[in-house]
Parts: C-alpha cells; sequence; structure tokens
C-alpha cells in the first residue's frame, strides 16, 4: 500500500510537471505536492511526578490538482497515532475529493472536509498545537465521506449544505445512517464573524448538535468564544455534552504572536446514575503561549497548560510544551 502512494505522487507530480506552458491566457491545469507535519516536544507534571517525551502527532502528505478553473481536486494522508491497538502510526485516507466551484456556488465529493468546526478552526489558527473545541473533545470529525455544497448569498452571508456518513475518516462507514448538516456565516461588519451550525443523524435516537460562534480578527487582535450542545451523544439516549470555548490572540510584530484560550466541557448525567456519564473529560482547560515564526513555513510555540477535570478522584495535570508545525 505504502509503495502505491508513493508511485501515485509520483506519477501525478511528474504529470503536473509535464503540462505544456504556452504564451496565451488561456488557463493550464497545475497542480503541486503539500506537506503539513505536527510535531513537539513536552513535560507533563501530574502528582508530583514528571514525564517528558518527544511527539510527532500529524504528518499530512498529500498532492492537489487544478483541472480547470472550476474544477479541484485534492488527496491527502494523514499519518498519526491511531489510537487503538498496538500501532505507534497509522496512515488514514483523510481527504479525496472533487470540487466544483463556480461564482458563488461550490460543491464537494468525496472524502470531504466537515463544515461544523471548519470557520472557528480557521480563526483560532492553532491546529497544530491543540484541535479546535468540537475537533478536541469528539462533536465531530475533521473529514467525513459525503457532498457538501455552499453558496455566497453577498459579502455578508453565505450557507453551507452537508451529507455524510457521521462516522469521520478513521472509520468510514458502520452503519446506513446519515448525518445531515446545514450552517450560516454571517459577517455584518468588517472584521466581525459569525456563525450558527446545526446537524442531525440517527433512527431512533437522534443525535443532534448546535453550536453557534462570534469573534472579531483585524489580523493584529482576535476575540472569539463559542457554545457547542450535543444531544444524545454517540447516540445515547439523554447523554448529553456541551461546553464553551473562549480564545484569543495578539500580534505584536511579523513573526510573533501570542495567545490564550479557556474551554469548559460538561455532560448530562443519566438516569439511575450519580455522576455525569462523561465524568472522566468534564472539565476546565486553559492553554497560552507564544508562536515564533521565523521563516515562511515553519513555526514554534512553547506553551503551558493546565487540566482541572470535574472528577475529585482526579488530579490536576500540567504540561509544558513545545510545538512545531513544518509546511511545505
Amino acid at each position: 500500500m505504502r509503495k502505491l502512494v508513493v508511485l501515485l505522487f509520483i506519477m501525478i507530480s511528474i504529470f503536473a510537471t509535464g503540462v505544456a506552458q504556452n504564451s496565451t491566457n488561456e488557463f493550464q491545469p497545475n497542480g503541486k505536492p503539500l506537506a503539513l507535519v505536527f510535531s513537539n516536544f513536552h513535560t507533563t507534571i501530574t502528582d508530583n511526578e514528571t514525564f517528558s517525551q518527544f511527539q510527532i502527532r500529524r504528518a499530512y502528505l498529500g498532492y492537489q490538482y487544478n483541472f480547470s478553473e472550476n474544477w479541484f481536486g485534492k488527496l491527502v494522508l494523514d499519518v498519526g497515532n491511531p489510537g487503538v491497538g498496538k500501532f505507534q502510526a497509522a496512515a488514514f485516507l483523510k481527504n479525496a475529493y472533487l470540487r466544483y466551484k463556480k461564482d458563488k456556488f461550490s460543491a464537494s465529493f468525496g472524502m470531504i472536509s466537515t463544515t461544523q468546526f471548519k470557520v472557528s478552526e480557521k480563526i483560532w489558527g492553532y491546529r497544530y498545537i491543540l484541535k479546535s473545541f468540537q475537533d478536541a473533545y469528539g462533536f465531530n470529525a475533521s473529514a467525513d465521506l459525503g457532498v457538501k455544497i455552499g453558496y455566497k448569498f453577498a459579502d455578508l452571508i453565505s450557507a453551507d449544505f452537508a451529507i455524510t456518513n457521521g462516522e469521520g475518516y478513521k472509520r468510514v462507514e458502520i452503519d446506513s445512517v446519515l448525518r445531515y448538516a446545514i450552517g450560516t456565516t454571517i459577517k455584518p461588519i468588517k472584521n466581525i464573524t459569525a456563525r450558527v451550525y446545526f446537524d442531525v443523524m440517527g433512527k431512533d435516537t437522534k443525535q443532534q448538535s448546535v453550536a453557534g460562534f462570534l469573534a472579531y480578527n483585524n489580523n493584529k487582535i482576535m476575540v472569539a468564544a463559542e457554545y457547542n450542545y450535543q444531544k444524545n451523544f454517540r447516540k445515547i439516549e439523554k447523554k448529553d455534552i456541551y461546553g464553551i470555548s473562549f480564545f484569543s490572540s495578539f500580534k505584536p510584530t511579523e513573526k510573533i504572536k501570542i495567545f490564550a484560550r479557556y474551554d469548559k466541557l460538561n455532560s448530562t448525567t443519566l438516569e439511575g446514575e450519580s455522576k455525569p456519564g462523561q465524568l472522566d473529560v468534564n472539565g476546565q482547560y486553559i492553554i497560552a503561549g507564544i508562536e515564533y515564526s521565523p521563516i515562511k513555513g515553519v513555526k514554534f510555540a512553547p506553551n503551558f497548560r493546565n487540566w482541572s477535570p470535574d472528577d475529585e478522584t482526579k488530579s490536576n495535570r500540567i504540561d509544558l510544551f513545545l510545538n512545531c508545525e513544518v509546511k511545505f
């Protein structure tokens, strides 16, 4: 499988490089390989014990190709820790889709990026350091098999609709239940972005998500807040999760940013139980740090993190991180 993927990339690169160029203004098909690597060194302190390690959390390898002015294709492999089994790293098909875009309309089909938290993730801007709230706490996967369409009615407002398997890109499809999602992004005035989102999936027990997001961003100062609620989490009756996230950043120079974020995750208590169903992950998470970009495509971010669990039987955890992103 690995040799096949490498061969595919080589063949596509040779084809793209060999496309004839002419002196006219006609569109010429073109493409380029892409790579994105997230790595870190961190020290964790809990119960007076210290643990340190180096990690490569993610390596995205792919290729994107413009067939015409309206047609675009993208293939990306996600190499990372699968989170289950004995493997330290595994490759997943993160993106494999075809997109058509003309004027104010766009449509994508295949293994697409989901729409639930893309706006907040983009404004947060530190995916290599920490996932956005909904991604971090399992509200939805960042990619899934399906189709999505978008339409920009005006500079003020745009909308998107998606139908996906609902299982994410690592599990692909385990049942016939689909996830239906709709969202609206509003930019009432310069530098202000607001978004509302809703999705539903399931038959007898329906899982439903509602999210609201508001941000101010002038490329020097960014302040944002979001609220997220998911009813019947993982299609378990009356098992709801919800929470808030506040984050901000300040850019004193072209190469330096200062950032901070606060998350609070909660969950309901199931009938017949005395504690919330998600007690093991409920709590408060704080992160603050500095990002330094010495050259384009390279970022370093020393940062401090503190996790305060709601479960009184667990101790607070302090993390000292040095994150790095390499993009080319």
